[in-house]
Order: C-alpha cells, then sequence, then structure tokens
C-alpha cells in the first residue's frame, strides 16, 4: 500500500525508525529532505492567501490523521517540519503525512477544495 493511502496510527512503537528505513522511505516522498531527526518540505506558493490555504488545508489533514507537523510561514513560503517528538525521531507517521500532504498543493494552487 502507498504511504498516500495509509493513516498515521497512534500506536507507533517505542523506537524511531533505522537510518537504512528512513532512506527507503524518504525516496517515497518527493521534496522532502532529512535534517536530522525531522524531515522538512518548503513550498512556494504565488502570495499570501495561497500560502495560508496550504497551510489550512495542512492542519484539516494533521487534524484528522492526529499528527501535527511544526509550520513555518513568511509570506509565499510555507516550510513543514515532521519529527514524532515521543520517540525523539522519525515513525512511519512522519512519512504517511508527508506522502499526504504532497497531494495538497496541486489542490489549494488550482483553487480547489482541499
Amino acid at each position: 500500500m502507498k504511504l498516500e493511502e495509509q493513516t498515521c496510527s497512534t500506536n507507533i512503537g517505542a523506537t524511531p525508525l533505522s537510518g537504512r528505513q528512513v532512506d527507503g522511505l524518504l525516496a517515497q516522498v518527493t521534496g522532502w529532505f532529512l535534517s536530522g531527526r525531522e524531515i522538512r518540505r518548503e513550498f512556494r506558493l504565488k502570495d499570501f492567501r495561497q500560502a495560508m490555504e496550504l497551510v489550512n488545508a495542512v492542519a484539516s489533514l494533521a487534524d484528522e490523521q492526529g499528527h501535527h507537523p511544526d509550520v513555518h510561514i513568511s509570506y509565499n513560503r510555507v516550510t513543514l517540519v515532521l519529527t514524532t517528538h515521543a520517540i525523539e525521531g522519525l515513525s512511519m507517521n512522519d512519512f504517511i503525512l508527508a506522502a499526504r500532504i504532497n497531494l495538497l498543493p496541486n489542490i489549494v494552487m488550482t483553487g480547489k477544495a482541499a
């Protein structure tokens, strides 16, 4: 099953993913890069309004999945950071949410509801 077809789990286990697991999953989430114990992605949108539409779409998805990114906004740039704070590292939830977020920008940029 593809990452974007999965649902974040509350039962994530007690340990972070291994480096090998992270490398394999990172290859499946285009645009995201590893930064220490986090994955990050920056989106550049048309303007502030579109940036906020993306943030709102991400917030809705994050609440639905029960897993929330750190969000940084600077006019038309949105940077999302995913990590699982409870285990101080990366979990499957981070990659599932990243894959699902990757489906949002095209929807937001075309003006369609997420």
